[in-house]
This record gives structure tokens, sequence and C-alpha cells, in this order.
């Protein structure tokens, strides 16, 4: 097992040197700063389990509130307020029929990101080897 010593030194430079070259081409492709904090938003919101839960069960396609909380384990309300944060930040979206509203994951690029950080979970076993069985 590495000591804090052995990871404090492999996180920072043993010399400070900064290359100009590549600082300036890095900043200048960093997006805005409200774009960096509507990311952040973004990952926030996928931050929270029960709000997963209901992006992974919309990668099937889209439901209805009910099902959403019969799939998630969470009431209707706590349902209907996670979806409404979703909304709002367009991750999801809605499509009312009659009395019914149906959620869909609002794009494909959100589609992406919940695969690759579903993906990206499904392979830590080097991470987290107690979740081996």
């Amino acid at each position: 097992m590495k000591s804090s010593a052995d990871v404090q030194s492999v996180d920072a430079c043993a010399v400070k040197l900064v290359d100009p070259d590549r600082v300036e081409a890095v900043h200048a492709r960093m997006p805005s700063e409200q774009d960096v904090v509507d990311t952040a938003d973004v990952f926030g919101l996928l931050g929270d389990p029960r709000r997963l839960k209901l992006l992974v069960a919309l990668l099937d396609g889209e439901l209805c509130v009910c099902d959403l909380a019969a799939v998630t384990g969470m009431s209707e309300s706590a349902t209907s307020h996670a979806l409404r944060l979703l909304r709002a930040h367009r991750v999801v979206s809605v499509r009312r029929d009659g009395r019914m509203a149906y959620y869909r994951l609002d794009d494909a690029h959100v589609r992406m990101l919940v695969d690759l950080a579903v993906a990206h979970t499904e392979h830590t076993d080097a991470i987290h080897p107690e979740r081996i069985s």
C-alpha cells in the first residue's frame, strides 16, 4: 500500500517548470467561465444516485413519472422534483399526453454522459477491490 508521501510525490511536480506554449494552447481551448459553471452543475446533478437512476432508466426510452417512480423506488413527488431539476438543466425533456407526462433524455450528449459514466464504473475493480465477489 502506498504511503501518503508516495501519493504526494506522484501528484506533484518535482521541479516547478511551466511550459508557456502548452499552457497557452490549453488556455485557448478552455470553455468560458459560465460554460464551466454550467457543466459543473450538470455533473452535480449526475452526482445524486437517485437522479442517476432516473437517467439510467431513461436510457431505454421515455417513461412516465409513475413508471420512473416504480423503477427507482422513489415517491412520485420526489421523482417529479428530481425530473424538474434535470429538465431545468436540459438533461431531460418532457412530452405531455393528456394528464400524463413522459420524460426522455434530452439528447445524444446526455445519453453518452450516462453511458460513459456507467461504463467507467463497471471497470473499477482495480480502484475498489472490495467490490470483487
